[in-house]
């Protein structure tokens, strides 16, 4: 490094030999000819060789100039990527991106984001939905690439915890139980107060391999499933919005519906759960976990759930 040439001649070097011209080079770097000029001249003296051939009102490069561009070029380009990746770690040092089921971000996250604030008022988080957050199947593999390339720091994943390299973390078990707005519960409990009454379905889970609906609620409870009248809809949240408007009976989470247990905009028609094999995990990557804000919104998660110190206990 002692031998190096100081990094604005060369910098100042690379725009005129690219340019063509010390006028353009002088307008992208916003400053005089004169300066470019002056840094090529001390760089050429630096060197002990000629970079420009100086012409009338014009510039042409030397052989040396012209092998040395395109590598010169190339590591200024690699120089700035570097130098926005070490600014990226200070102007976002405090944000962290976030992606879980639709459900479980509205429903579960978003009601305690402000316990996680209390704790880092300054941080940003970035709450995505998506449905990509689910698996399809026992199969289902979610890779540090795949979290990379979609720019997520912290993923809540719905499924069966197939992320070996995602230091994978289980949240909370899918137990799900029949739920109905209050004015729909008939005074008999249990599984005859389903009877008569549309069943709401949440195709998040119905798309699975492995489904888990009514008619796997009615079997483990061994009844007879007969022709189930279903009302589907995309997503847990549409599913919710009806049960809440009375419109039928829905199987869901009494962790991710506390919250309209707890107001009496829902009951509990059967205290009778379907037990799953998904559960949610919170995975990460981890390049994402050396930075403290995405490790520090990762234990928050697993402290809401109880299960921070589960493995030790």
């Amino acid at each position: 490094m002692s031998r190096f040439p100081p990094l604005i001649a060369l910098s100042y070097f690379e725009v005129a030999a690219r340019t063509r011209s010390f006028a353009a080079a002088a307008k992208e770097l916003n400053v005089t000819p004169a300066a470019i000029s002056h840094q090529v001249k001390a760089l050429e003296a630096y060197l002990g060789v000629d970079l420009f051939v100086r012409h009338h009102r014009r510039v042409s490069l030397t052989p040396a100039a012209r092998g040395a561009l395109p590598e010169l070029h190339e590591g200024f380009q690699t120089l700035g990527r570097a130098v926005e990746k070490i600014r990226s770690y200070g102007e976002e040092r405090l944000v962290v991106t976030v992606c879980a089921e639709p459900l479980f971000a509205t429903k579960w996250i978003v009601p305690r984001l402000h316990r996680f604030y209390a704790r880092c008022p300054d941080a940003e988080v970035r709450l995505q939905a998506s449905l990509h957050t689910v698996d399809r199947d026992r199969a289902s593999v979610l890779g540090v690439a795949d979290l990379k390339r979609a720019g997520i720091d912290v993923s809540v994943r719905l499924g069966y915890g197939n992320y070996p390299d995602l230091a994978p973390r289980r949240l909370l078990s899918l137990d799900l139980v029949p739920l109905c707005a209050p004015e729909l519960a008939s005074t008999r409990a249990g599984i005859e107060a389903l009877k008569g009454l549309p069943l709401l379905c949440d195709s998040t889970l119905t798309r699975l391999n492995e489904p888990y609906g009514w008619k796997e609620w009615f079997q483990q409870q061994g009844f007879d499933t007969g022709a189930l009248r279903e009302l589907r809809f995309g997503n847990g949240l549409l599913a919710l919005e009806a049960a809440i408007a009375g419109q039928g009976a829905l199987l869901g989470s009494r962790d991710l519906h506390q919250a309209e247990l707890s107001a009496g905009k829902l009951v509990v028609l059967a205290d009778r759960p379907l037990n799953t094999d998904q559960a949610y995990y919170v995975v990460s990557t981890g390049e994402s976990l050396e930075r403290p804000i995405a490790g520090q919104f990762r234990e928050w998660l697993l402290e809401e759930a109880g299960m921070l110190d589960e493995e030790s206990r």
